[in-house]
């Protein structure tokens, strides 16, 4: 039987990241890690791998376990290597050259194409690079599985087949996920592990249920703590009373008494716990609004890949103010080509047979995030970008997650999780009335996700999203695209499309 024991595990890097860990992670437990960026998931997870050391406490491992870690990123160093290379790169010598079929065995078994395995990582996409981590990780037989965020880059497809992959393959193994994707948690784990600066909170639950008991077990404790100091607060105001009568009747014994409340309210003010909550920065997304009524329409518009190759025509759509499209298909269709032709027109390389708005104003938002400077510091970036002021700049930074200290380091420095909350700041300062998403939950905590779903929702803005994320698309969208047999249809809901790849994958 593998286990993974904590105790009394805890970390600090400047401030205290989570304490007070003591649980043990045995055969069949599929744990759920949850905590917003920069909490210590990743820290957690390489000090449970062996990679890593924590600032308090022990982590152990029972004896002979080989643990199986897939990180967020491909090394650097690696990108060079072919992806065959990299996973046989996982076993010893002596292994590879007696038992080097494993390599096949393990390509064959997540699916990589042939074509991809002899190509250099660097070659490959973010999805393609994520299989790969995943196969170097079960290559070495492991009887623990450790996995951070191994649904970034994905694409729906691959996610599915991810989600049935672990329901069979790993199903007996101890499993412990750090991921933001609330559907596949829900999925693929069978326990909670909500990560706090104090009292961590563990549940036999998958996430969507554990979340739900959460919610009841801080709102438990946030009325305890309002009555603890309501009740303070009376013994506070009998103490003065008593003080005030026992100074004007000279009772050394009511100057006794008053003083005895007032160390029986400090104690229970002392012991009253501060309620958790994530605060991880809000950016909040506006809508400069619009009184057009058809924000874009389109007529017989070609969609065809950069080299020409046709896709499917657009035959006649219009986008409404306020319609929020999520766009559906399986990966090659053309959906991001889709999401280019809508881009190059908002650029002012307008297609025949496409009508857009004057009153338009466009905001993009890619999954890459590839138009973020990464050597200036946020602060720099903004100032130079948008004419919003110093002071307004340093409050804004503050008000979206980023302490003073952090706003004058460069972006590279930070994670991608700190990126694409600049990212979503910047695109508020744009002011726009429509918006383009393109992956946008890719790094994005949990919190940062459900504060985009109520910025999109109430403010109306029109919105344009192409996500892998079910609970994301669910939540915003009021219209469903699907291209599908090279046609864009229009369908009443996502779900026939969610289970028929569902279906497809198994």
């Amino acid at each position: 039987m593998g286990t993974i024991s904590l105790q009394q595990a805890g970390h600090r890097a400047g401030d205290l990241l989570f304490s007070n860990l003591n649980l043990v992670i045995a055969d069949g437990d599929r744990v759920g890690l949850v905590a917003p960026n920069g909490r210590g998931k990743t820290t957690l997870l390489r000090a449970m791998a062996g990679q890593a050391e924590l600032s308090d406490g022990e982590i152990t491992r029972s004896r002979g376990l080989t643990v199986g870690y897939v990180p967020q990123e491909v090394p650097e160093s690696a990108l060079t290597l072919t992806l065959a290379a990299f996973v046989a790169s996982a076993l010893d010598a002596a292994t590879l050259d007696n038992e080097g079929w494993r390599v096949d065995v393990v390509l064959d078994e997540m699916a990589i194409p042939a074509e991809f395995r002899d190509k250099p990582l660097a070659e490959l996409s973010g999805g393609w690079q994520r299989m790969a981590l995943l196969a170097r990780a079960w290559v070495t037989q492991p009887d623990a599985l450790l996995m951070d965020e191994p649904t970034n880059h994905l694409d729906l497809g691959r996610i599915l087949m991810l989600e049935e992959w672990l329901g069979y393959a790993a199903r007996n193994l101890p499993v412990v996920i750090a991921s933001h994707d609330r559907a596949f948690l829900d999925a693929v784990t069978n326990r909670t592990l909500f990560l706090r600066p104090s009292e961590q909170v563990y549940l036999p639950l998958a996430y969507s249920a554990a979340r739900a008991e959460l919610d009841q077990i801080d709102a438990a404790a946030e009325a305890q703590r309002e009555k603890d100091l309501k009740y303070a607060t009376q013994l506070r105001k009998q103490a003065a009373k008593l003080t005030n009568v026992g100074i004007n009747s000279g009772s050394d014994l009511l100057v006794v008494k008053s003083k005895q409340l007032r160390d029986r309210a400090e104690k229970i003010e002392t012991q009253v716990q501060e309620v958790h909550r994530d605060r991880t920065g809000l950016v909040k997304l506006g809508n400069s609004g619009a009184e057009a009524r058809v924000m874009m329409a389109f007529e017989n518009v070609p969609v065809a890949t950069p080299d020409g190759r046709p896709l499917f025509t657009v035959d006649k759509l219009h986008i409404f103010q306020g319609d929020r499209i999520v766009l559906l298909g399986r990966n090659g269709t053309g959906k991001s080509q889709f999401m280019r032709v809508v881009t190059e027109a908002l650029a002012g390389s307008v297609p025949s047979g496409m009508r857009i708005s004057p009153q338009l104003a466009p905001g993009y938002l890619d999954q890459a995030l590839a138009w973020l400077p990464l050597d200036p510091s946020p602060l720099d970036y903004l100032l130079h970008r948008f004419d919003e002021g110093d002071r307004r700049t340093i409050a804004l930074l503050a008000g979206a997650g980023f302490p003073p200290d952090r706003q004058s380091r460069p972006i590279r420095t930070m994670s991608l999780g700190q990126r694409a909350r600049l990212a979503l700041l910047a695109l508020r300062l744009e002011k726009p009335n429509f918006y383009l998403l393109d992956e946008p939950t890719n790094h994005l905590d949990i919190p940062g996700q459900e504060q985009l779903e109520d910025d999109i929702r109430e403010q109306g803005a029109t919105t344009i999203l192409v996500t892998h994320d079910r609970a994301f698309l669910r939540a915003i969208g009021t219209r469903f695209l699907l291209i599908e047999r090279r046609k864009l249809v229009e369908v009443d809901s996502p779900e026939d499309f969610l289970e028929a790849q569902a279906a497809l994958d198994r």
